[in-house]
């Protein structure tokens, strides 16, 4: 079984995590309302999806 023969610093391990940002990921804006939402979610201000009203 591989195991590391030293232990990984954190200067390593911070640019291996490099792709990991710190903005918002998969967000858009609404269409209807302007306001950001996440991807292929209802919008928690307005309640729209895909044109639709789906909040009851």
């Amino acid at each position: 079984m591989a195991v590391p023969k030293r232990r990984t610093s954190t200067a390593r391990k911070a640019k291996r995590r490099t792709h990991i940002k710190l903005d918002l990921p998969n967000m858009s804006d609404c269409p209807k309302c302007g306001e950001v939402k996440r991807n292929h979610h209802v919008c928690p201000s307005c309640g729209f999806y895909a044109g639709k009203d789906v909040s009851k």
